[in-house]
C-alpha cells in the first residue's frame, strides 16, 4: 500500500468517527495550549523583571552597609551588634575613584508632606543630582541641585504628587512643607508609573543633607555607583571594597551588589519557574497520549472485521500497522494546529489583561509542545498498531 493511499484511508477514518476524535483532538489541543500559555507567563515575567532592572540604570553597583553572609545575615546581629554606618565621607571618596563615572548617596523614609491646603504621607529620597541619570529619571518641570545649590531646602515632586498639590500645573517654585520643615518646589518628574514594586510618581527627592536632617542621621541608606565602561563593572567593585575597608579600620562591612549577578540570577530563577510550569502542562499531553491508546485499542476491537477484509485483498501487516499510526498522526497534527491557536490566543487576552507583561509564548515552546503531541500521539498509537497488524485475517474476517 502507498503512503498516499495509508493518509488518504486514515484520513477518511479519522472523520467518519466524528465525537472520538473531536475528543482526542480537544485532550490534545488542551495540553499543549496549557504549555504554550504557561510557558508565556514564565518567560513574560522573566523578560518584565530583566526590563525592570535595566530601567533603574545601566553598569550599577550598589553598596549597602553590613557584609552579607551565606546565612542571609549580617555578622554580630545575634549578639546585637550593627554594621558599621556607610557615611557621605564615604561617598565622597567612592566618587574619586578613576571607575566611577557618578555615584549618588541615599535615604529613604516617610513623612507628610502638606502644602496648598493638602496633606498626605509620601515617600522621602533624599539624594544628589546625580539620582537622576543614574536611575534614568526626568524632570518634566525645573531643576534640582544645580551648581551652587546643594545646600537650598529644594524638593521634586513626582508626577501623581504635583498633580494632586498643584492641579493648575504650576508646581514649580510653589512652598510645600516636609514634616515640620519648609521646601521650596524647585522640579517635577516626568511620568514614569511603577518601577522596581515602588511609583515613582507619589515620591519626594529632597537633598541627601536635608534628609539625614529630616530622619535624624548621620548614615546612609545605600549608595547607587555608576561605572564608566561595562568592562570595569569587576574592578570597581573590587577598588570599592578596598577603598571602604581602609576607611573602616580594616573591616570588610559593606556589601556591594553588581546589577548583572542580581539579573542573573533572577534569570536562572525564572527560567527554571517556566521550565517547571511548561514540565507540568506537559503532563496533560501524557494524558492526552492515553486516551489516544485507549481508544485506539478498542477501535481495534471495533475494526476486526474492517482489518481482516484488508488482509485479504492483499494488505500487510506493515500497512496496517501504518495505518494505524498514520491516524494517531493525524489526531495529534489536529490536535497540536488547535492547541497552538488557543494557546495564542490565550497569551493574547493576558497581554490585553496586563499590558506591563510581555506573555509571549517562546518559540522552543511551541515546537516543543508540537514534537511532544506528535510523538506522544505516536507512541500510545504504536500498541493499538501492533496489535491491530498481527490479528489472523481469517479469525477477523469471521468477527472473532
Amino acid at each position: 500500500m502507498k503512503l498516499r493511499d495509508i493518509l488518504h484511508l486514515s484520513f477518511k477514518t479519522v472523520t467518519s468517527y466524528p465525537t472520538r476524535s473531536s475528543l482526542i483532538v480537544l485532550a490534545m489541543a488542551l495540553g499543549i495550549a496549557a504549555v504554550i500559555v504557561l510557558t508565556a507567563l514564565g518567560d513574560g515575567a522573566r523578560r518584565y523583571v530583566l526590563n525592570e532592572f535595566s530601567s533603574i540604570g545601566s553598569n550599577l553597583l550598589v553598596v549597602l552597609p553590613g557584609r552579607a553572609e551565606t546565612a542571609g545575615s549580617f555578622p554580630g546581629a545575634a549578639m546585637g551588634q550593627t554594621p558599621r554606618d556607610l557615611t557621605l565621607e564615604d561617598a565622597r571618596w567612592i566618587g574619586h575613584l578613576p571607575q566611577v563615572r557618578r555615584y549618588a548617596p541615599l535615604n529613604v523614609g516617610e513623612a507628610e508632606l502638606s502644602g496648598a491646603s493638602r496633606l498626605r504621607e509620601v515617600t522621602v529620597i533624599g539624594s544628589t543630582g546625580n539620582f537622576f541619570p543614574i536611575r534614568h529619571m526626568k524632570l518634566a518641570q525645573g531643576s534640582f541641585l544645580t551648581h551652587g545649590s546643594e545646600l537650598s531646602a529644594q524638593i521634586v515632586l513626582g508626577a501623581k504628587l504635583a498633580e494632586e498639590f498643584f492641579p493648575d500645573g504650576n508646581a514649580v517654585g510653589q512652598r510645600v512643607r516636609l514634616a515640620d520643615r519648609r521646601f521650596i518646589v524647585s522640579g517635577v518628574l516626568v511620568k514614569q508609573g511603577e518601577t522596581m514594586g515602588y511609583n515613582s510618581d507619589e515620591i519626594v527627592v529632597i537633598p541627601i543633607n536635608h534628609a539625614q536632617a529630616l530622619f535624624n542621621t548621620t548614615s546612609l541608606f545605600r549608595i547607587l555607583v555608576e561605572v564608566r565602561n561595562r568592562t570595569e563593572i569587576s574592578s570597581a567593585k573590587d577598588a570599592i571594597r578596598e577603598l571602604l575597608i581602609q576607611r573602616h579600620d580594616g573591616e570588610d562591612d559593606v556589601t556591594i551588589i553588581t546589577q548583572d549577578a542580581v539579573l542573573a540570577t533572577f534569570d536562572r530563577i525564572l527560567r527554571a519557574l517556566t521550565l517547571g510550569v511548561a514540565g507540568i502542562a506537559a503532563i496533560s499531553l501524557a494524558v492526552a497520549g492515553i486516551l489516544v491508546m485507549n481508544v485506539m485499542l478498542v477501535a481495534v476491537t471495533q475494526r476486526t472485521t474492517e482489518i481482516g477484509l484488508l488482509k485479504a485483498v492483499g494488505a500487510f501487516s506493515t500497512d496496517i500497522r501504518r495505518l494505524f499510526l498514520a491516524e494517531a498522526a493525524w489526531l495529534s497534527l489536529a490536535g497540536a494546529v488547535i492547541g497552538i491557536l488557543i494557546g495564542q490566543l490565550g497569551s493574547l487576552l493576558i497581554r490585553i489583561a496586563l499590558p506591563q507583561l510581555p506573555a509571549w509564548p517562546p518559540l522552543w515552546a511551541t515546537l516543543a509542545s508540537i514534537l511532544v503531541a506528535l510523538t506522544t500521539g505516536m507512541i500510545a498509537g504504536l500498541l493499538p498498531a501492533t496489535r491491530a497488524a498481527r490479528l489472523d485475517p481469517i479469525k477477523a474476517l469471521s468477527g472473532k
